[in-house]
Order: structure tokens, then C-alpha cells, then sequence
């Protein structure tokens, strides 16, 4: 189970690190041109390559998630780190997804363009604040139990 755990915990924060991206860089796109969105947007080719990584935590916490089901202790956080995941993913297929598929993945803007940028902009970062929790629950569920104190730096 510690392996499960500490691979989930590594593929969180691959997962966690275009998210971050994208929500420290929201505040400066929100007030972009139409044109100028469109050329920013274009620094995104290829990362869908990344939902590879997402799916692996996704599917590493649920196997975390089922061999804790046992410890009453780690379970609470393994539990809601695990739901953290899978709402991050459903708000992915909700509103990141058909805003890359009706802009076809940003290449052209519909008239709309603005509630895609919005519902992409922000599902994003909601998504990031939910891999924050989620790798956090994780981590303590790996320190909080076994009386491991983090390294002191």
C-alpha cells in the first residue's frame, strides 16, 4: 500500500503542475483580445498528452482508495483525496473538454468565445484547488498516522 500511495502522490503533482499553470496565468488572459487570446492559447498544443497522467491518478487513487478501505485512520483523507481527483476530472469532461472541441482546440474562436474562455479558464483553476486538497490529503495520509515527520529543511 506504500507504494500505491507514494505513486499516487508523484503522479498528483505531475498532474498538479500545468494546473498550477494555468491558474497563475488566468488573471493576466482574462482581459486579453480576441486575437491575442487566440495566439497565447496556441502555447497549448500538445498537452492533451497530459490527461495520460491524470487518468493514471485517477485510477491509482481508486486502487489506494480500495486497499485503505480497511484503515479507518488513512481512509478519511485517502477518501477525500480520492474525490478531489475525480471531481477535477468531471469538471474537465464538463467544461474544459467541449471548450477545446467547439474551439477545436483553440485554433479558432466561435462567437461565443467568451463563456469558452470563461469555462475553460475556470475549470481549470477550480481543477488546480482541487489537486492542491487533494495532494495535501495524500500527503498527510502518508505522515499524519505514522508519526514520520516531514524533513526539516
Amino acid at each position: 500500500m506504500t507504494t500505491v500511495r507514494y505513486i499516487t502522490i508523484v503522479l498528483a503533482a505531475f498532474t498538479l503542475a500545468p494546473l498550477m499553470a494555468h491558474l497563475l496565468e488566468l488573471p493576466n488572459k482574462m482581459f486579453l483580445s480576441r486575437d491575442a487570446y487566440l495566439t497565447v492559447q496556441s502555447i497549448y498544443s500538445g498537452w492533451n498528452l497530459l490527461g495520460v497522467i491524470e487518468i493514471a491518478t485517477v485510477i491509482s487513487s481508486t486502487v489506494l482508495f480500495i486497499l485503505t478501505i480497511k484503515n479507518e485512520k488513512r481512509l478519511r483523507f485517502i477518501f477525500f483525496a480520492f474525490i478531489c481527483f475525480d471531481l477535477a476530472l468531471i469538471l474537465f469532461f464538463s467544461f474544459t473538454y467541449p471548450a477545446n472541441m467547439e474551439t477545436n482546440n483553440w485554433t479558432m474562436l466561435p462567437n461565443n468565445w467568451h463563456q469558452l474562455r470563461d469555462e475553460w479558464e475556470y475549470s481549470h483553476a477550480a481543477r488546480a484547488v482541487l489537486y492542491i486538497i487533494g495532494l495535501i490529503l495524500l500527503l498527510c495520509s502518508a505522515y499524519v498516522y505514522k508519526k514520520i515527520k516531514p524533513p526539516v529543511f
